[in-house]
């Protein structure tokens, strides 16, 4: 094949960007504008060794999953002012143009694909790990929004395209605020008035700011001259109680007639919707100010209202078939997981998984329920839905702020059996046996040192990086039984699980969850325990 040549090709999968994928003499083909089920005329853009690009040219025959009514954003209808970017997309869904339930297949399979290649697992072995369909969203979900509407966290950047000075040294921005989010590749922000999968607060809030700049003459900053004010805003909705807060990344020290926003936004957010009483659902309950000083160091202020605010969840337990209800307190800069109906359904998860696993040590003969890590535990989410069937649960996060909350939440929700320590866990918990002294063991309770000594089990929900190789080490070392791994990159999860498998694990079960419907991320959830 050569650069320039036609090919009929059908296409079968989907990059993680979006573009088709299909197969020419033998190799990849890599595709713009197409979707599995596509069979389409390419020309051929860039050709490689052992892969290459094409642009769609014709499709010849549509996929039955092909999706027609789309985003304005996704297709392209954004800043209609600029001819230039009038057909730049947005990248934030690069799997909108198959249907929701296609989408669901694709992934399965690719999860599928990278355990098999990355870990050489062969499903197909008569003792091979039982993989499980994915779990998606429904229709019902979100009050009957299904697979839209469902993030509860938009980090939105902000642009004024610089400043321009006009005759007598008067500075004006170069256009009107944009809010929104970034195409693929590139920083000039598309302004979204309104994203499909972002929740009505988050769109309510934009809005608002956006009007308050124009008022008030805000810009926004713009790093080629480090000037000007507004970098980006984070919204941030609780679900479960309607608690809102609003994040504002700045470039100075304060906002200019900050109350008059601060009203502003509180305004929109009430807006949004009401009750059968007339009140309403949303509230403004925080707004925090995020800036980053000259040493690099990052600073976050609570401008108005409360630090945090506080979402309620609810957990299914397998064994008695009933929830159980949780509630946890957000801070500005902690991590906790974007889809709240499918976090839900992980946790449930991971809690079956975690009964399975004790089922195990107790027919071992166990007395007593498991000792269970909580690594990469951020706020605590993960480790607290256990706690009611661990003797204790011990947390380790490196960031403090997200100790601090964690240790709070286990306060909120009762919980007396779990304890959150800051630090890295490839050094406390080494220490803690005996076998490194990088981390002082006299900082922190008896007790604790001696129930990391008697953990069994093992839960990681690490980065998208996945677990650095020390963690793993130190996991194989302490002696864990069972390890419980939710992974938000397959390949990562995959890279992980071999180097387990080489040090005496086996994977025993794994299921992906959609947690981010219509982009090209996963969530998984695996089981292994040690042979």
């Amino acid at each position: 094949m050569e650069k320039g040549q036609i090919l009929d090709i059908d296409i079968f999968d989907l990059s993680g960007e979006g573009q088709g994928i299909g197969r020419a003499d033998g190799m990849v083909v890599f595709v713009g504008g197409t979707v599995p089920g596509d069979r389409a005329k390419v020309q051929l853009t860039k050709v490689k060794k052992n892969y290459a690009f094409g642009k769609l040219v014709e499709i010849l025959e549509k996929s039955p999953d092909r999706v027609e009514e789309l985003c304005e954003y996704h297709t392209g209808v954004v800043n209609p002012d600029d001819e230039k970017k009038r057909n730049v997309r947005c990248g934030g869904c690069p799997y909108a143009d198959i249907t929701y339930s296609a989408q669901l297949l694709v992934k399965e399979n690719q999860v599928k694909q990278k355990l098999s290649h990355l870990a050489g697992i062969d499903f197909d072995a008569y003792d091979a790990p039982v993989f499980n369909p994915i779990v998606g969203m429904s229709e019902e979900d979100n009050e009957g929004q299904g697979s839209y509407r469902y993030r509860n966290k938009a980090v939105m950047p902000v642009s004024t395209g610089g400043l321009m000075t006009r005759k007598g040294g008067i500075q004006e921005p170069v256009h009107e605020p944009r809010i929104g989010f970034l195409p693929a590749k590139s920083h000039d922000v598309i302004d979204c008035q309104d994203c499909w999968l972002q929740a009505l607060p988050a769109m309510a809030a934009a809005d608002a700011m956006r009007r308050f700049m124009v008022e008030d003459n805000i810009t926004s900053y713009d790093e080629r001259w480090d000037k000007g004010l507004m970098k980006s805003m984070t919204v941030k909705t609780a679900f479960g109680t309607g608690d809102v807060m609003v994040v504002l990344e700045i470039n100075g020290k304060g906002i200019p007639n900050a109350a008059k926003l601060i009203e502003m936004l509180s305004d929109a957010i009430a807006d949004v919707e009401v009750d059968e009483f007339g009140e309403p659902y949303y509230g403004l309950e925080s707004v925090a100010l995020k800036i980053t000083k000259a040493s690099g160091k990052v600073e976050v202020t609570t401008l108005a209202g409360k630090n945090t605010i506080t979402d309620v969840v609810n957990i299914y337990d397998a064994e008695s078939g009933e929830y159980k209800e949780m509630q946890f307190e957000i801070s500005p800069e902690s991590f906790y997981q974007v889809n709240q109906v499918q976090m839900q359904r992980l946790y449930s998860l991971v809690r079956e998984y975690c009964q399975r696993a004790t089922y195990v040590n107790m027919s071992a003969g166990a007395s007593d329920g498991p000792v269970i890590l909580d690594l990469y535990c951020g706020i605590g989410t993960i480790g607290l839905c256990l706690a009611d069937m661990a003797e204790k649960v011990v947390g380790i996060e490196i960031v403090k702020d997200a100790i601090i909350d964690a240790n709070r939440n286990a306060v909120i929700n009762g919980i007396v059996n779990a304890r959150y320590i800051c630090g890295k866990s490839e050094e406390i918990i080494p220490s803690c046996m005996g076998q490194s002294d990088a981390f002082d063991v006299s900082k922190i309770d008896d007790d604790v040192v001696e129930a990391i000594k008697a953990a069994n089990i093992a839960v990681l929900d690490p980065p998208r990086a996945g677990c650095r190789p020390e963690l793993l080490e130190t996991i194989v070392a302490a002696g864990i039984d069972h390890i419980i791994y939710v992974s938000c990159d397959p390949a990562t999860l995959a890279r992980d699980i071999k180097m387990l498998a080489e040090n005496g694990f086996r994977l025993e079960e794994v299921t992906p969850v959609d947690l981010f419907p219509h982009t090209s991320h996963v969530e998984c959830i695996g089981l292994l325990s040690r042979i």
